[in-house]
Parts: structure tokens; C-alpha cells; sequence
């Protein structure tokens, strides 16, 4: 928790499911939270180097902006030296974690940047889950990041294949995922998708699009760096049959229904309640206050400025539209 003296005024660029989560916590921490909207329906990130961009006003820039999506490591080390110039310090702090895990306090995040900004920041970070990790200067945390999605995948992949055994052989997947996540070999992962695996709902929370995306870039780096990845190879195919089957925009649990129909095993769901092990409460009643560019002049961007990452749209490139100097991952 931040002491009222050390207090800083935040500001919020964007919210998206993830947004609206992530500043609820803020908000009910205390913090003097500012969200900047182009509407007031809708809040689109303002990340942007050009003429109506976070930065472009003539006014006291942020002393840090805190960037959440998952961008190139080029992009991001373009918009960090562009925005030096300023006085601003970037801190790429790419999360881990969707709307629902954000609403159970577990999200966390992998930061890089300037360790004095970190400390700076750090206070306001843990607030928004489980805590944070600060894995080093420059744009590490991108890699860190795919390092996870990789592992993401390749679990899910192994939880499918794993399952469709277990039921074929005449065990109920609640059954069988119950002992699994009663055992040392379960996790917080397991049990968050043994609802979607159990009941067969394949409702995105990320997308089977989007995880092709990370592994297209997570084995690119792999070969940047001469690091032999077999297995992930292998699940980046079954991720591209996924899609390629038409579940490009479901749940990349959907890899259970490929895994069991390569099986010949027909799957209904079991419509059983079963607890995602998250302990998610309803979502926090808190009006969040936003500012509008009003006038002719710009509003001072606050202190410290967090953006979130930003929703998927159909049919983008990997990185999205072009957002200034900023490439943004439709996340």
C-alpha cells in the first residue's frame, strides 16, 4: 500500500475488459486515478507519438508510462527513445492474467525498464494482482512474456491430451481433473480451466489466434537465439490446425475438442458445477472518473501513466494498426 504522502496521480489510457478491472483495483486502493477517454463510451489507448498522442502535448509529460500489451520489442524500444527525450521512462510491464483473474486479485506482470522508475512505480503495480517481477533494463520483459504463452500453450496442449485418456479409458473429466488438481502435479492454471474442459466452454478469454500469434514469435526468437524448442514446435502446429479448423476466435481450450476428435471421442459437456479455484466475487461497484480533451487546450498527462492492453480486433496483422511509433497488439 502507497502512503498518502508518497501518493502520485495516475493516469489510465484505455478501458477495455482488462482496463476497467485493472483501474477498479486502483480505485479501490485509494488511488487518484485519471482516465483518459476519446469518448465516453468507449476509451481507446492514446499511446501515441503523433499529434493528438499522450506525448504530444507541450505541457509536463508523465515521469513514467507503463505500457501492459504485449508490442515488438523494436516497436516498444522506438516509442522509449522517442519519449526519453521528454523526461519520460518507459517500463514495459506486459501482464499475465484476463479480466477474471485480474477480479480475483491474481494477475501479475513481468516489468523492464530504468530500476529507479520500477521502484517508483512498483507500489501501484502490486496493486493490480498478485505482484510483479522486475526481470531487468531494456525490453526483456517482452521476451519473458512469450517465454510464458509458449509454456501456456504446451500445458494446455498436455492438460487436452491427458483428459481425452483419462475419459476414453471411462473417467469423467470432473472426476478425473478434480484428483488432478487435488494432486502436486496441479496448479492454478488447471484448475482455472477445468470449468471451460469440464463444461465445455470455449467462451475466449484468449484466443486460439492469438496464442498462434505469440507462438509465431516466441519460436522465431527460439531460432534468433539458436534455442531448440521440439515440443513447442509441435503444439504451434496443433495450434494452426485449431485455427485452421475454424476456432480461431473460441477459447484456446477448444485444443480439448481438436484432442478428442483426432481420439474418435465424442465429448458433451458434463454440466457440472465445478470451481475455477480463483474464489471470483462479483465485480466491484466503482465509478471510474474520467477527463476529456475539452476546449482547445490538452489536459497534463499525471505523474505516472498506465496503459492497458488493448481488445482484439478481426482481422488485424499480428501487432495490430499502426498506432503512431507504437505497433498494438490486439490483446
Amino acid at each position: 500500500m502507497v502512503r498518502h504522502d508518497d501518493a502520485r496521480r495516475l493516469g489510465w489510457l484505455g478501458t477495455g475488459r482488462m482496463g476497467v478491472e485493472m483501474g477498479r483495483r486502483l480505485l479501490s486502493a485509494g488511488c487518484d486515478l485519471a482516465v483518459f477517454n476519446r469518448s465516453m463510451s468507449k476509451a481507446e489507448p492514446l499511446i501515441r507519438l503523433g499529434p493528438d498522442g499522450l506525448m504530444s502535448g507541450s505541457g509536463p509529460a508523465p515521469q513514467v508510462l507503463i505500457d501492459c500489451s504485449t508490442v515488438s520489442a523494436e516497436a516498444s524500444a522506438r516509442v522509449r527513445a522517442e519519449i526519453a527525450g521528454r523526461g519520460t521512462a518507459l517500463l514495459a510491464a506486459p501482464v499475465m492474467g484476463n479480466p477474471k483473474v485480474v477480479r480475483a486479485g491474481k494477475m501479475t506482470a513481468a516489468v523492464s525498464g530504468p530500476r529507479d522508475a520500477f521502484d517508483l512505480a512498483e507500489p501501484y503495480l502490486n496493486m493490480l494482482g498478485h505482484g510483479v517481477t522486475y526481470v531487468g533494463d531494456g525490453e526483456v520483459a517482452r521476451t519473458v512474456k512469450l517465454c510464458h504463452n509458449l509454456f501456456l500453450g504446451v500445458v494446455a496442449q498436455s492438460l487436452a491430451e491427458i483428459t481425452v485418456l483419462a475419459e476414453k479409458s471411462g473417467i469423467t473429466r470432473q472426476a478425473f481433473l478434480d484428483c488432478l488438481n487435488k494432486s502436486v502435479m496441479g496448479s492454478l492454471f488447471t484448475g482455472y480451466k477445468t470449468p471451460a474442459y469440464v463444461n465445455l466452454d470455449f467462451a475466449p478469454t484468449f484466443t486460439a489466434t492469438l496464442l498462434r500469434k505469440d507462438f509465431d514469435l516466441g519460436l522465431a526468437a527460439a531460432r534468433e537465439h539458436e534455442v531448440p524448442m521440439p515440443v513447442a514446435a509441435v503444439v504451434h502446429q496443433l495450434i494452426q490446425g485449431l485455427v485452421g479448423r475454424g476456432y480461431g476466435d473460441s477459447d484456446f481450450a477448444a485444443l480439448l475438442q481438436q484432442q478428442a476428435d483426432s481420439a474418435g471421442l465424442l465429448l458433451v459437456s458434463e454440466h457440472a458445477e465445478v470451481s475455477d479455484g480463483l474464489g471470483t466475487s462479483d465485480t466491484l461497484s466503482v465509478e471510474i472518473r474520467t477527463r476529456r480533451k475539452g476546449g482547445t487546450g490538452r489536459e497534463t498527462p499525471p505523474p505516472l501513466a498506465l496503459q492497458e492492453s488493448p481488445r482484439p480486433e478481426r482481422g488485424s496483422r499480428p501487432f495490430g494498426r499502426r498506432a503512431g511509433g507504437l505497433h498494438q497488439q490486439q490483446q
